[in-house]
């Protein structure tokens, strides 16, 4: 049997999402604890991996299970008392057996947080930029990223990627209603490469310290050249917060 869980977490302390040797993961957390209270060993797919520091504030994993989950709820409830405080599961789900957590995933969103002044709250969260910007000319240089599809320019070097092609459909800064010194850059596509957003996100912010045009930054999306991006944004400002699937990955046979 085949379910979706669905998670968040607070990536600080640890090394991305995907297991490695000797490095704490939250696959690995997460498959410990499926495994401790299932009393049989599971694996667990995400619908994509995160770096190091990098957070989810919604996530989607799958897992098989030879006998079928009696209570998903009661599950739920006894993943969040043994797993550690900074992972959290909201719910576990039947799905289709085939269904996939990563290749059924139709869109993805990115959220990306920056701080304009100190928040010893928002360290862990945020990336804490002091410079003054120019949201206005950020938003103008981000639109132009609905009209391209190859992103080899902010795609890190050697990932193995099979294609850079990705389809963006929203791009856009925004002031937090109840945190004016909060930006939140909000991005929505298909797809996304290994280090893209920060790397986009670092290039709009060095347009919206002047170090950048509008008109330049297009050119260097264009270029399709990584060195002519900016120094990635740092991890912690970055959340998965949204990951998209058809209704049909929740029809489950009979």
């Amino acid at each position: 049997m085949r379910y979706f869980i669905k998670l968040s977490y607070d990536g600080a302390a640890y090394c991305g999402w995907q297991r490695q040797p000797d490095m704490p993961t939250v696959q690995e957390s997460l498959e410990k604890a499926l495994s401790t209270f299932l009393r049989e060993k599971i694996e667990v797919v995400g619908a994509g991996r995160t770096d190091t520091g990098v957070n989810a504030s919604f996530y989607v994993a799958h897992f098989d299970v030879e006998e079928t989950v009696k209570d998903c709820k009661q599950l739920t409830y006894k993943l969040n008392m043994i797993l550690p405080p900074d992972i959290s599961v909201f719910s576990v789900e039947a799905v289709r057996s085939d269904a996939h957590a990563r290749f059924d995933a139709v869109e993805r969103q990115y959220t990306y947080y920056i701080s304009q002044r100190k928040n010893p709250f928002r360290r862990y969260s945020a990336w804490q930029c002091y410079v003054p910007l120019d949201v206005e000319k950020m938003n103008q240089a981000a639109q132009t990223l609905l009209n391209y599809e190859d992103f080899t320019t902010f795609a890190k070097l050697n990932s193995n990627n099979k294609t850079n092609i990705c389809h963006v459909t929203c791009a856009e800064w925004r002031r937090s209603e109840e945190d004016r010194d909060m930006l939140i850059f909000t991005i929505r596509s298909d797809r996304f490469l290994r280090n893209m957003i920060r790397a986009i996100v670092g290039t709009l912010v060095d347009v919206g310290r002047g170090r950048y045009t509008v008109e330049e930054f297009e050119q260097i999306l264009h270029s399709r050249d990584l060195s002519k991006s900016s120094a990635g944004a740092p991890a912690q400002g970055l959340f998965l917060s949204d990951v998209v699937y058809r209704e049909d990955v929740y029809c489950v046979e009979e």
